[in-house]
């Protein structure tokens, strides 16, 4: 049977792009399924962990001349204002997903992957192949589906995925400010009642703040003026922050229902990438890292099943599995331990006042929620 495509990747974020990438540079014919046109801003603390900037230059991809910051350290800090400063052991990049995705966007195009505008409705796994229906009833078949369209979807209804039945109590707000006193090389972390925020600049010179929240501590405040006022600003470097920078956007980008349920890796066959595999908690840093990682791994074991003569898909499932827990199952853990400190005010001051008192503390956190560079 000859079929539409080799692979069809549901979601053109960070994940989708580069395995499309990836995959048509080994001359594979791919397709990506994207509702939203590019460029656009999505909520994102856009900090690009070092560990994947080698990988990246690999697929064409150079972050310094997109004006990428170069970010080495870190500021952290609780809701009564006890800080501490840190030099990040690898660093990172700070760089919007408005360029970010719009240059893989446009080295993919160079690189013959096709783009189809829709939403995906449904996926359909039919012995050996997939067909995807489109949103217009478009019918496209593959021999391998990627799952990579983001945090939540109607598709993870239809594949009845586990997560999705369980009630999130997260919401994230994203925007970006005009504050020149903030140090290009630093990456900031400052926890409020109920949440924390992070703070970078990027490549446009805009400082990015991006915060996630609980519903319990948002619903009393109705509004975001009104939480960032009475909540967020009960930090004083947030405080000082909404106090004098000046927004960029007419309003804040927001997102609803933000799942750290673990998620099934396949799923009716599909390989999971990006987010839509597992969402590591925003104060480790690397979340857009791992999304970068999860597209190299799916790729190399995609092109193996391509290669290896057999073409068995219980093999391609399995390796992308146990490679993909290896490299990222440990973080996430990490992750959901760090989170419920950081949420708990008393127990947060006293860890970060150990952290001060012994600076090495931080670099082996750093340690466990990164990988090395690729």
């Amino acid at each position: 049977m000859k079929y539409d495509y080799d692979v069809v990747i549901i979601g053109g974020g960070l994940a989708g792009l580069t395995a499309a990438l990836h995959l048509a540079k080994n001359k594979y014919n791919v397709l990506v399924i994207e509702k939203n046109q590019y460029p656009n801003h999505k909520v994102c603390g856009e900090y690009v962990s070092n560990e994947v900037v080698p990988y990246l230059d690999s697929l064409g991809i150079a972050l310094p001349s997109a004006g990428a910051a170069s970010i080495n350290h870190l500021l952290l800090s609780t809701t009564d204002g006890n800080h501490l400063k840190a030099e990040l052991p690898l660093g990172g990049q700070g760089i919007s997903r408005y360029t970010l995705d719009d240059i893989l966007y446009n080295e993919a195009l160079s690189n013959e992957v096709d783009f189809l505008f829709e939403d995906a409705a449904q996926v359909l796994f039919k012995y050996s192949f997939f067909e995807v229906v489109t949103g217009f009833s478009k019918s496209i078949t593959s021999r391998i589906v990627i799952g990579a369209y983001g945090k939540r979807s109607t598709l993870d209804k239809k594949l009845n995925r586990r997560f999705i039945a369980t009630k999130s109590s997260w919401m994230a707000v994203k925007s970006h400010y005009e504050y020149s006193d903030f140090p290009k090389s630093q990456v900031a972390l400052h926890n409020f009642q109920g949440g924390y925020g992070g703070l970078s600049k990027t490549e446009s010179g805009a400082v990015n703040f991006c915060y996630l929240a609980s519903y319990e501590s948002f619903k009393k405040e109705k509004n975001i003026e009104s939480f960032n006022s009475h909540v967020v600003a009960q930090n004083p470097f947030l405080k000082e922050f909404l106090a004098n920078a000046k927004p960029l956007f007419e309003q804040p980008l927001t997102i609803a229902q933000i799942s750290f349920e673990p998620k099934s890796i396949v799923e009716n066959h599909l390989l999971m990438c990006g987010d839509s595999a597992g969402l590591i908690h925003p104060l480790c840093g690397n979340g857009m890292a791992m999304a970068i990682h999860s597209a190299k791994i799916a790729a190399e074991c995609i092109h193996d099943f391509f290669t290896n003569g057999s073409e068995n898909r219980q093999v391609l499932e399995r390796r992308y599995l146990k490679q993909w827990q290896k490299a990222f199952k440990k973080r996430l853990w990490y992750g959901r331990q760090l989170q419920r400190l950081l949420l708990l005010p008393k127990l947060s001051s006293y860890a970060l006042s150990l952290i001060i008192k012994y600076p090495a503390i931080i670099n082996k956190i750093i340690k466990a929620t990164h990988g090395q560079p690729l």
